[in-house]
């Protein structure tokens, strides 16, 4: 709370400040999101802005952000973004008029990932310059230069001309420094290249050339400079520098979140950040409900790697927007959209231990109004017999997982949006020993085996309109409803379990005179029917839980923003309960970023559901509740305080750009179900009594030492502590000290990527099992160990180009060597799937394509 009260008082200090500054300056300011790529979207967004009472217009193409300052009384900053719109640029994620788009010039395509401003290398000798040649009219429309001469002024031998969109690309050495651009018909015009790794953009007006801007090249991973929460973005070409089958693999070359197996046997994964789980991470889809409560386990598979557009991590709390969950985090997961993405997208995959993958997306533009697209994932796999330990089980489950989503947009260009869709799920899965047969060993003691049948449905829809004459006035509604089914035996125990899920959440935002003060205010209701029956045991339960939300923004300038949000909610089973959040940013200088945040977050365990690890081993379970049968297995909910600070500077390193961030964060727990393993014959369940806690320290450092050669280290530092009984322990099965190097290298002509990936992960405290026979003891903490994973990619074609990718994972061969207590024993007392410190298998080699059609 101690934490919590700091930076209210922070805030309460700072807005007076704040608002005497605004009061004082001569000119308003106003800072919003514009997307685009190079410096010919600089030009034709600081041009669309423009409008008699603005002083000056500035957009950045690294934090995709424009500042505008203008006389307050004279010009409209609404009216400058819907220019801005009609003219082919996103703002603040409302999406630019789709002709308009199409019709810019391919290098200002910012939605393609493949876009030479996105995929260009650092270099500073002996590579391609890019540029770009247009020609103003009088009417201020820029139009492509086709043949136009370009050449070095030290060598005229290394000579180009512009294709029919302008665009041009020219050999470089580290001696060049003077282009020649000339036209016929116009005066020739020579420019000073400094740094080849930009792109060079050249205007014609009135017979003359001249150079209007130079644009940096975007990085597939990068913290948003504007948010006022730490937004680490990771985007569509990020994930290909991985096979990213699914979301769990998604975050192979991200320092920020772990992806871990949760036991030995059953092949589902979890999130850790910040050194909890990831039941405290609160997982999205386009800022709707993604996998949650029974789905939790498994629900990371069920989303596939080439649907994914972008993902977005904030660390720490959220916003009250997005409901009272999130504790730790937010994953937002932003799926390719239908009148964005390419027409068809093919992806196979496959590997050495008979896992193979099939991806087909579809996307159609029908018209001005309506787009649809189809999104289909199929994985598979059939080798019973891996078993990298030798200890008779599977190392992953067998089957067949299947999933698709099926989503449509209308827009009638008057503001009104409406997107809607289905999503689908089937998962039929078969573990346990490698000889088990379902036919006639399930629940048996023939051979120790377990299945998964899981069929997970949902639908959803958005709808928004903006007001035409307030841009900043808009009215939005999201709702979804899921139905999830799940029948599974583990040796001799049953667990079957529904979940019917609807949510809706009105969002209604506008602004307080002017856009230095912006609030977002609406109503919400989450509705969720459980019904979970293990050994013969029911577990029953409906949480209804409508609330409301109010939050404001304060952004006097593009140095600070303040945010400061609080919500209400009535739980069926809890009562009320309030929500306070608040987030500061302050950038004192360019490329200098303080961050600070706090707030509380609430949730109802599923203690099934998300410790499957327990049903698979011979643990008994235990739920310390007066009555299992009240609220949620007569347990409390879940609450914490999460506070945190962070900062980010950008800088240049060996003449290139660079950045070093450092950040911490703390959730306090004032309840918490504490999962106890440390009794090896049971799993307790209990409400907490004493302290719980998380520390975490992250610092990381982004440089690019050579050309084309981007380098990422980063190292992480987790003090995770809870009261078990009435001891005060580390949390088992979470290291200390973790490190992180990720290296890319791309070719000069973007053909070839290589990039590499190391995790180094230190010892993890282990629960007891000194009351175990000797033979089924484990030391007190495990092994530390490294990873590394590796992939070469390579493009093939220019029209329809194609990507041939191979990989490997887990280079080093490490492996748990006993992840099963008592696999000998299966139906005794002693077998455990749950001890899990380490890989489950070993090295692993991949093999892929990649097709597409824009």
């Amino acid at each position: 709370m101690t934490y919590l009260i700091n930076i209210f008082s922070f805030i309460v200090i700072s807005l007076p400040i704040a608002f005497l500054s605004v009061a004082n300056a001569q000119d308003s300011t106003a800072t919003f999101n514009v997307a685009g790529v190079c410096g010919m979207c600089k030009s034709r967004i600081e041009k669309a802005a423009g409008a008699d009472g603005l002083k000056k217009a500035a957009w950045d193409a690294g934090s995709q952000s424009l500042t505008l300052t203008f006389d307050f009384d004279s010009y409209d900053v609404e009216a400058a973004k819907q220019r801005i719109l009609a003219v082919g640029h996103d703002v603040e994620g409302r999406q630019a008029d789709p002709i308009a788009y199409k019709k810019l010039p391919a290098c200002c395509h910012y939605h393609d990932e493949k876009n030479v401003h996105k995929t260009g290398g650092y270099d500073d000798h002996d590579h391609p310059v890019t540029g770009v040649i247009m020609q103003e009219n009088n009417r201020g429309e820029l139009n492509p230069v086709e043949s136009a001469n370009i050449h070095w002024l030290e060598d005229t031998s290394v000579n180009t001309r512009s294709d029919a969109s302008g665009v041009f690309k020219i050999d470089h050495q580290s001696h060049f420094k003077q282009l020649v651009i000339s036209y016929t018909g116009f005066q020739s015009d020579t420019l000073t290249i400094n740094d080849p790794q930009e792109i060079v953009v050249v205007t014609a007006k009135e017979n003359v050339l001249a150079e209007v801007t130079i644009s940096a090249r975007r990085s597939s991973n990068y913290i948003s400079a504007l948010s006022p929460t730490r937004l680490e973005v990771l985007t569509g070409q990020e994930l290909f520098k991985a096979a990213c089958c699914d979301l769990s693999e998604s975050f192979e070359t991200n320092a920020s979140v772990d992806v871990v197996s949760s036991d030995a046997v059953t092949g589902s994964k979890q999130i850790q950040m910040l050194g909890l789980s990831g039941i405290y991470t609160q997982l999205t889809v386009e800022n709707l409900p993604g996998p949650r409560g029974l789905a939790t386990p498994l629900g990371l598979n069920s989303i596939s790697g080439t649907w994914i557009e972008s993902i977005q991590i904030g660390k720490g709390i959220g916003s009250v927007v997005n409901g009272f969950e999130n504790i730790a985090g937010q994953i937002n997961v932003e799926l390719k959209k239908p009148e964005t993405s390419e027409k068809l997208f093919f992806n196979a995959y496959g590997n050495n231990m008979g896992r193979s993958d099939i991806n087909l997306n579809l996307s159609q533009r029908f018209n001005e109004r309506w787009s649809g697209s189809l999104l289909l994932h199929d994985n598979f796999m059939y080798n019973k017999s891996m078993n990298f330990s030798d200890n008779g089980f599977r190392d992953i489950p067998v089957g067949n997982l299947f999933s698709g989503v099926n989503r449509w947009k209308y827009e009638d260009g008057k503001g009104f949006i409406l997107q809607f869709g289905v999503k689908f799920l089937s998962d039929n899965r078969t573990g346990g020993q490698t000889d088990f047969d379902p036919e006639t060993d399930k629940l048996t003691e023939n051979r120790y085996g377990l299945g998964f049948d899981i069929d997970r449905y949902e639908a959803f829809a958005k709808i928004g309109y903006v007001f035409p004459q307030n841009t900043q006035r808009s009215i939005g509604l999201q709702l979804s409803g899921t139905s999830y089914n799940q029948k599974s035996y583990f040796g001799l125990r049953t667990y079957d379990a529904e979940q019917q899920n609807a949510y809706a959440n009105l969002i209604y935002q506008d602004i307080i005179g002017t856009v230095v003060h912006k609030y977002r205010t609406g109503l919400s209701m989450q509705y969720d029917r459980y019904d979970e029956r293990y050994i013969g045991e029911r577990f029953e339960r409906t949480e209804i839980v409508p609330g409301g939300f109010f939050e404001y923004t304060f952004s006097p300038s593009n140095k600070f923003d303040a945010v400061v949000g609080i919500r209400g909610d009535y739980n069926n089973l809890y009562g009320w309960f309030a929500t306070p959040r608040a987030h500061l940013r302050y950038q004192p200088i360019q490329g200098t970023t303080f961050r600070l945040s706090g707030g509380r977050g609430q949730r109802t365990a599923n203690i099934f559901a998300e410790n499957t690890a327990a049903l698979a081993s011979a643990r008994v379970v235990r739920v310390a509740a007066a009555n299992t049968a009240e609220n949620a297995y007569g347990l409390k909910p879940e609450i914490a305080w999460n506070t945190g600070i962070s900062f980010d500077q950008s800088f240049r390193l060996f003449h290139r750009e660079a950045s070093f961030s450092t950040e911490f964060f703390r959730n306090d727990f004032i309840n918490q179900v504490v999962v106890d393993y440390e009794n090896p014959r049971e799993l307790a369940f209990y409400n907490l009594e004493g302290e719980s806690y998380s520390n975490s320290l992250q610092t990381e450092l982004r440089f690019i030492p050579l050309p084309h050669f981007e380098t990422r280290l980063a190292y992480r530092f987790f003090d995770v502590k809870t009261t078990y009984g009435d001891e005060l322990l580390r949390k088992p099965l979470v290291a200390r000290h973790r490190g992180f190097v990720n290296l890319g290298y791309n070719t000069h002509s973007g053909g070839w990527h290589f990039d590499y990936t190391l995790n180094i992960t230190g010892q993890k405290r282990l629960p007891s099992t000194s009351i175990n026979p000797t033979a089924y003891q484990m030391p007190e903490y495990s092994n530390a160990y490294v990873t590394m994973n590796a992939q070469i990619s390579k493009t093939i074609g220019k029209v329809r180009p194609i990507d041939l990718y191979i990989g490997g994972e887990n280079l080093t061969n490490f492996f748990q060597q006993n992840p099963v207590l008592a696999a000998d024993q299966p139906f005794s007392e002693f077998f455990d799937t749950s001890m899990l410190w380490g890989p489950l298998t070993g090295r692993m080699f991949y093999a892929g394509i990649r097709f597409s059609i824009d």
